[in-house]
């Protein structure tokens, strides 16, 4: 063994040579999800929820004659109609989309397209000339942030100290309704007081919403589990690999066997981006 090297350089791990290739891609156009999926402004939210559901996306590009005019989101979803009370079967897309979209070059930088993310706060709609090309999200940038001294800052420095926790006895209605109310995406599912599982927005809509499963379903039984956590301490840099590997977007941390923060997708990419 090379002397000079240490464990980790001279024996990589897996999950290193993985994300090791995903950091080599430097452009908009080479992380960028190329399948977008639009949906028309009359279309109901129910009918919006159920697409996303069932494709697995986070997020419909709203097109009017085959033109790009907005996009609609889960968190609108959350937000504007479980949160309010409103019934998804008669409120239409055009009602809540966000208009205009927020777009990039596809030859950008991540770094540009990081810096764009959380200046106009959204997901970003990829344009090559004049055609949309693709979507770029958080879960989308955190494959490819290079490994710099930004990324090595301690993931406590950029963490939500505030965790959500619901008892598992709690309807799936009223843990979505607690997501919108407080704009965010999970929330911890705890038993006998300790957490145990995380239920998100991408869960509402795959599990409930484009199933039909009743939201009065208690969320213990549909949290995600086991609960994948990191310790406090640990870098930006391997927080963002453990989230691209896992294809999760939220990870608690832990700290003497407590839950002391959050930290997500989206609060990586701040990072990156100052």
């Amino acid at each position: 063994m090379d002397r000079g090297k240490s464990l980790r350089e001279e024996f990589p791990t897996v999950m290193d040579r993985a994300y090791a290739l995903f950091r080599k891609r430097r452009l908009v156009e080479e992380i960028m999800s190329k399948d977008v999926v639009t949906i028309i402004p009359e279309a109901t939210m129910a009918e919006a929820a159920r697409v996303m559901g069932a494709m697995r996306v986070g997020s419909l590009i709203v097109a009017v004659d085959e033109k790009p005019t907005g996009i609609v989101t889960e968190r609108d979803l959350l937000s504007k109609i479980i949160a309010q009370d409103r019934d998804p079967d008669t409120v239409r897309v055009r009602d809540v989309m966000a208009s205009p979209l927020i777009t990039i070059d596809s030859p950008a930088t991540i770094k540009a397209a990081a810096q764009t993310m959380i200046a106009q706060k959204g997901r970003l709609a990829v344009f090559r000339g004049k055609a949309l090309v693709g979507i770029v999200t958080a879960a989308d940038l955190i494959k490819s942030l290079p490994e710099i001294p930004a990324t090595e800052l301690r993931v406590d420095a950029v963490m939500t100290r505030r965790v959500v926790m619901v008892p598992s006895q709690t309807t799936v209605l009223d843990a979505a309704k607690t997501m919108g109310v407080k704009r965010i995406g999970s929330v911890l599912v705890t038993r006998r007081g300790e957490p145990f599982g995380i239920f998100t927005e991408r869960d509402l809509l795959t599990t409930f919403l484009t199933r039909g499963r009743p939201l009065q379903t208690k969320v213990g039984e549909a949290a995600s589990t086991p609960l994948i956590t990191l310790p406090s301490g640990t870098s930006i840099h391997q927080t963002a690999l453990t989230m691209a590997l896992k294809h999760i977007r939220r990870l608690p941390i832990v700290k003497d066997a407590e839950i002391v923060g959050i930290v997500t997708a989206r609060d990586l990419v701040e990072a990156y981006a100052k």
